[in-house]
C-alpha cells in the first residue's frame, strides 16, 4: 500500500510499503477514506517529539470502511463507515472503566521512554512515535486499529464524511478542552487558539453554557472563522496586548475559564519568545505563551484547560499566579471514547458543525505538499486532508 511516511525533521515522503494484517483477536483492519493533519503532528514533523524512526507513518485523524475484524471483535461488520478514536484506550483497565481513556495503562506496548519522562506512561497514540506506542498512522491506504471494540465507532447515515471526519480528534479534544474547564452558565471564557482544536474548543463553550467567548489568534481567516462561524469575540495577539485587551473586554476581571488550544510551539513576538524559541531547538523547553497568557489572564479562582499539546519541561512557569490567584488547572489527551455519541447528536441537532476545518481535500500522493500548505498557514490551510 501507499503511505506518507516520516524520514527526518521536516522531511516526508510518500512510500510503498506492506499491509497491516490482524495480530491481536481485538484488531481492525480500517480502509482510510479520509484522514487530517493535525497540529499536534507539526511537533513531529519539526523533531520535537524524540522518536520518530525513518519510515513511521504518520496521521492520527481518520475515518474509513472496515474490512477485516478480529474475531474477539463485536459489533463492527465489513463494509461499516467508522471514525477512530486516535488515542488508544483498552476498555479494561482501571482509567478505562472510569472513561479516562487518555491513561489506558495497556494501550502503549513501549512505556519506558515515557515512564522516563512522566513517571508514567500515557495510552499509546496512533501514528505518534515510539514513545506512544509505535503504532503506524493513518496516512496510509489501510490502517490496523488495536482495541478495535472500543476505539472504533460507526458513524450515524446523517452525517456525512466532512463533519463525521473531526469526531476522531479535533471535536473530541475541543469539546474535552470546555468539558475540563468546568463552564457555568453565563460565563466569560476565551480560547488560546483558532485552529482547529480551538474553534471546537469555541462551538463546545456555546454548547457548555457560555455566556460570552473570547478567540485569540494572529492569522485572519481563523479569526473570522471563529467570529463568523462560532460566534466569538476576537482578539488578534498581534496587534493588541492581550492581557489589557481581555482585562478591559472583562471590567478587570479577566475570564472565568481559560483554554490552551495551542501547546509547545506558541507563537509570540516578546523577547521571551524569542528566548524560548533559541532554548527549543536544543530540546531545552517549550514555547509556552499562550498558557503562560492563559494563567495571567485567567480571573482569580478560574480555570485553565490545557488541551494543546506538551511532551517535555518548560522555562518561567507562572506558578506564582497559579498559587496566589488560587487556580485550578486541568489537562489531559483528549478521552475521545468518552465524548463520541455525545458530539454525533450534537451535530445531527446542527449544534456543533466541525465541516469548514476541511479546507484543502488531496490525496494521499500530495502529502508532502499537504503539510507545508498546513505549517506554513499558506493559502488559509485549516486542515489538509488526504483521500487515498
Amino acid at each position: 500500500m501507499r503511505a506518507l511516511c516520516w524520514n527526518g525533521v521536516n522531511d516526508l515522503r510518500v512510500e510503498t510499503v506492506p499491509d497491516p494484517e490482524i495480530v491481536n483477536p481485538r484488531d481492525a483492519i480500517i480502509r482510510v477514506t479520509k484522514s487530517s493533519v493535525c497540529g499536534s503532528d507539526l511537533h513531529l514533523l519539526g523533531g520535537y517529539i524524540p522518536a520518530m524512526k525513518p519510515g513511521d507513518i504518520i496521521g492520527h485523524e481518520f475515518m474509513g470502511e472496515v474490512v477485516e475484524t478480529g474475531r474477539g471483535v463485536s459489533g463492527l461488520s465489513k463494509g461499516d463507515r467508522v471514525v477512530a478514536i486516535s488515542i488508544i484506550g483498552c476498555g479494561g483497565c482501571e482509567h478505562c472503566k472510569r472513561t479516562a481513556f487518555s491513561c489506558c495503562d495497556n494501550s502503549n506496548p513501549k512505556p519506558l521512554m515515557a515512564e522516563q519522562v512522566w513517571g508514567h506512561s500515557s495510552a499509546g497514540i496512533i501514528g505518534y512515535s515510539h514513545m506512544l506506542g509505535g503504532y503506524a498512522g493513518s496516512h496510509a491506504d489501510y490502517i490496523r486499529v488495536p482495541y478495535a471494540d472500543v476505539n472504533v465507532f460507526k458513524i450515524p447515515e446523517a452525517i456525512p464524511d466532512e463533519k463525521a471526519l473531526f469526531v476522531s480528534d479535533a471535536c473530541p479534544t475541543g469539546f474535552m478542552g470546555a468539558d475540563l474547564a468546568g463552564i457555568e452558565g453565563g460565563d466569560v471564557v476565551a480560547v488560546w487558539g483558532c485552529g482547529g482544536v480551538g474553534l471546537m474548543a469555541i462551538q463546545s463553550a456555546w454548547i457548555l453554557g457560555a455566556g460570552r467567548v473570547i478567540a485569540i489568534d494572529r492569522l485572519p481567516e481563523r479569526l473570522q472563522l471563529a467570529e463568523e462561524h462560532c460566534k466569538a469575540e476576537v482578539l488578534d495577539y498581534s496587534k493588541v496586548d492581550v492581557f489589557e485587551a481581555l482585562m478591559a473586554m472583562t471590567g478587570g476581571r479577566g475570564p472565568d475559564r481559560c483554554i490552551d488550544c495551542v501547546g509547545m510551539e506558541a507563537h509570540d513576538y516578546s523577547a521571551s519568545y524569542l528566548y524560548d524559541l533559541a532554548k527549543q531547538q536544543v530540546l531545552l523547553t517549550e514555547r509556552i505563551t499562550a498558557l503562560r497568557q492563559a494563567i495571567e489572564c485567567c480571573r482569580k479562582d478560574g480555570t485553565v484547560s490545557v488541551m494543546g499539546v506538551y511532551g517535555s519541561f518548560v522555562d518561567k512557569f507562572p506558578m506564582g499566579a497559579v498559587v496566589n490567584k488560587a487556580l485550578t488547572i486541568r489537562s489531559g489527551q483528549q478521552h475521545g471514547q468518552r465524548y463520541v455519541e455525545r458530539l454525533f447528536g450534537h451535530i445531527e441537532r446542527g449544534e456543533m458543525d466541525p465541516s469548514p476545518l476541511l479546507t484543502h481535500p488531496m490525496s494521499l500522493e500530495q502529502g508532502p505538499q499537504g503539510y507545508d500548505l498546513f505549517k506554513n498557514k499558506k493559502d488559509s490551510c485549516l486542515r489538509a486532508v488526504f483521500m487515498p
